[in-house]
């Protein structure tokens, strides 16, 4: 069920907008895919994040290019990110 508030406004009525930490926080819990600045991913479940979009990851696959049969990828108990090199965080919907 979405609930979606509306703005009165000069124009009339506008649907009130989502701001991206919104998303984020009710990502709390949930898992996540990651896609860095460096084109590296990861696969996670969020456990906080900060201002800056810093964030603490826990169960994390490091994705590696599945091109290359000698690497696999890498399971991290807990991991911290720096939001100054995080490109998209992508909510899970189905299963990230």
């Amino acid at each position: 069920m979405s609930e979606e508030t509306t703005v009165e406004g000069i124009s009339g009525t506008i649907p009130q907008q989502v701001l991206p930490l919104e998303v984020i926080d009710r990502s709390i819990g949930k898992k996540v895919r990651i896609l860095m600045t460096s084109d590296k991913e990861f696969r996670g479940t969020l456990i906080g994040f900060d201002d800056y979009v810093n964030m603490v990851l826990e169960d994390v696959t490091v994705v590696t290019d599945n091109n290359d049969k000698d690497e696999q990828d890498v399971i991290v108990k807990k991991m911290l990110l720096n939001g100054g090199q995080v490109a998209m965080i992508i909510p899970d919907v189905v299963n990230a």
